[in-house]
């Protein structure tokens, strides 16, 4: 690993003293601990939103973008590729850059920590290799102090009798002087691997201080929800998502994924604790609190995917402090964030059973009974199919007879005879896009997608043992298969295929939804508003703007939070699939910044760029934005001293 820890950084340092305000700052991935991504500022408003222009964009040469950067006194961070950069917010000029020499950091950014009197600021982020890193806040410095000379192996203390892989896709996140970590694991197959544990770490040395099982082990609370020992060396089950804080409560909530694999659990008989729960942990021990488990026995790959959000819901003129999570299913669960209570109901109700020898889906499934999902459940193709346009019409119809698909709702799961059809994807509905939240309108915002899954499942023999197992295909010979032409990527079913909506906390009812992007081919035979497939979330302001990229049409869009109309759009070099954040600079301009990096699940054209948007000033004249080369600096003003991006 090695450092480019430039002169200048310091002398950045020097012309941006810590603030005493931070309200301006944009401090973690979700704004504040909360994760409400809500920002005070008021300079951008409904009434002006439509002339925001570029103000500068920096190219970090790194095509898996999917960061939201920070803003902490004085200086922003972001992750690209391997690198972990500092800039100056006001101008996207380099500060310093840290490059680790072992793979990629966490791709969607890192953890701030504000130090004490006598520990500097400091950042965390993870390796590819599966280590927790720790570096200067002020320099990009390695810190050595920590862990093993700066590093700590978050694969050792989750290793049971096989290896495996383990890594930060999300930064940590900060409670007092404790980083807490999640991680992603083997998800696949084999089902075997490391385990997923929710960690607290030392933030000054490294030192682990407790760990949380998320499979349950011999002995403890919940094992008796696997069969025959199951849990024994059992991947996935992992906190791979963000996780969020009630800093005054001390609590810690964790959405987790599925358990491995994800497509069969014939081997895994049971509920499957504490996979695709919601976890209310205590933050400074790791001692379980509560807990809701969302999907039981999971073979769907529907992972709890997103950040919790802290919301107050108001009842009879009682405030109730509760946290929201949206599920791959676009159901919406709204909880007592103390109790874990649901504050709206819910319902066990029977769900289609499998069909596979071997396999045992759980009889129910867990239906907030408040508000109703936010995306489609359900396909008639009597009514549901994709007509716009004759071409794709015809394909989504005969792929649907030749393949003999059939559909039995939400929880259909795949046959060994035709092929299943489920709403929503294995993408969602919502996905890790998860929420905003606009306490003052009482509103949280959601984007959420229409879009199918097709499989079923394939007999196969282990030559070696003939041990019958089964396996999940797809018509394009796939274990993943989305109800839509794989070629041009447009759904078989009808529009809108994206959309953007707004729910009330206080009656968990949607108050309006909108069509979220658009499919250019199919804009430019007339058909503007068919919304598009989308991963990026939402944030929302206190100028009544929310903001989101997450489109495959390369469009950065801006909302009317009260309303849900559009009030202003940019074409980016590429799309955003990427949570945009909001913060005030030093020359009292409010910036709003997103990254560009295209390509991912959605197959984008790739791209590399943060783009920050800005009001003019009186008498400036811009540029649209252009990504240029890799290394290309371009707020418009000069260029940096290449000296400064040495990596």
């Amino acid at each position: 690993m090695r450092t480019a820890v430039a002169a200048a950084a310091l002398a950045v340092l020097s012309q941006h003293p810590v603030s005493p305000a931070i309200d301006g700052d944009w401090r973690s991935f979700g704004r504040d601990p909360g994760a409400q991504r809500f920002s005070p500022l008021t300079q951008i408003t409904t009434g002006n939103v439509a002339a925001l222009e570029p103000a500068w964009t920096f190219d970090t040469g790194s095509h898996d973008l999917q960061v939201t950067p920070i803003v902490v006194d004085g200086l922003m961070y972001l992750t690209g590729g391997s690198t972990v950069y500092a800039l100056t917010p006001e101008t996207g000029k380099p500060a310093w850059t840290y490059r680790s020499d072992r793979g990629p950091v966490s791709r969607r950014g890192v953890a701030y920590w504000p130090g004490t009197g006598r520990v500097p600021p400091r950042l965390f982020t993870g390796g590819g290799d599966g280590r927790l890193i720790a570096l200067d806040a002020r320099t990009g410095a390695l810190l050595t102090s920590f862990g093993d000379r700066g590093v700590v192996d978050l694969k050792k203390s989750v290793r049971g009798a096989v290896d495996g892989k383990f890594m930060l896709i999300t930064p940590p996140v900060v409670y007092k002087d404790i980083v807490i970590t999640g991680g992603a694991n083997e998800e696949g197959e084999p089902s075997l691997g490391l385990y997923g544990d929710i960690r607290g770490w030392d933030a000054i040395t490294g030192r682990l201080l407790w760990s949380f099982h998320t499979v349950p082990r011999a002995g403890e609370p919940g094992v008796d929800t696997w069969d025959e020992e199951s849990w024994k060396d059992r991947s996935g089950t992992n906190a791979w998502s963000f996780m969020t804080l009630d800093v005054e409560r001390g609590i810690l909530y964790a959405p987790t994924g599925a358990p491995t694999s994800d497509f069969y659990g014939a081997d895994r008989k049971g509920q499957n604790l504490y996979g695709n729960c919601l976890i209310a942990l205590d933050a400074a021990t790791g001692t379980l609190k509560w807990y809701r488990q969302l999907v039981h026995h999971d073979i769907w790959d529907w992972d709890v995917p997103a950040a919790p959000t802290l919301v107050d819901v108001v009842r009879d003129g009682r405030r109730i402090p509760a946290v929201a999570q949206i599920t791959k299913m676009s159901t919406l669960f709204i909880f007592d964030r103390v109790t874990g209570e649901p504050l709206f109901g819910i319902d066990e109700r029977p769900v289609p059973q499998t069909d596979v020898p071997g396999e045992e889906t759980w009889p129910t499934q867990p239906f907030p009974v408040k508000p109703p999902p936010l995306s489609r459940t359900t396909f008639d193709p009597d009514h549901d199919f994709y007509a716009l346009t004759r071409d794709h019409a015809a394909y989504c119809r005969e792929l649907w007879t030749a393949h003999k698909m059939y559909t039995k709702g939400m929880f259909t799961p795949p046959g060994v005879d035709g092929t299943m059809v489920m709403f929503p994807s294995t993408l969602g509905g919502g996905n890790w896009s998860g929420l905003s939240y606009d306490a003052g309108r009482g509103l949280v915002f959601a984007n959420i997608m229409n879009l199918g899954q097709v499989a079923r499942m394939e007999r196969r023999t282990d030559p070696a043992t003939g041990r019958v197992t089964y396996r999940r295909t797809t018509p394009w010979g796939r274990p993943i298969g989305r109800f839509w032409n794989p070629e041009t990527r447009i759904p078989c079913s009808a529009p809108p295929f994206g959309e953007l909506v707004a729910v009330d906390v206080n009656r968990a009812a949607i108050v309006w939804r909108v069509p979220l992007g658009m499919i250019p081919e199919l804009a430019a035979q007339g058909f503007p508003d068919t919304g598009s497939p989308n991963i990026g979330g939402t944030i929302a302001t206190a100028g009544g703007v929310v903001f989101i990229g997450g489109t495959i049409d390369k469009r950065f869009r801006a909302f009317d939070a009260q309303t849900g109309a559009k009030l202003w759009e940019a074409t980016l070099d590429a799309s955003a699939h990427a949570t945009p954040m909001t913060f005030m600079g030093r020359n009292q301009r409010q910036y709003v910044v997103v990254a560009a990096g295209g390509d991912g699940l959605l197959v984008s054209p790739p791209g590399s760029t943060i783009v920050a948007f800005a009001l003019p000033t009186a008498g400036q004249k811009t540029r649209p934005p252009s990504t240029g080369a890799r290394g290309v600096f371009r707020p418009g003003v000069e260029r940096p001293d290449d000296r400064a991006r040495d990596h």
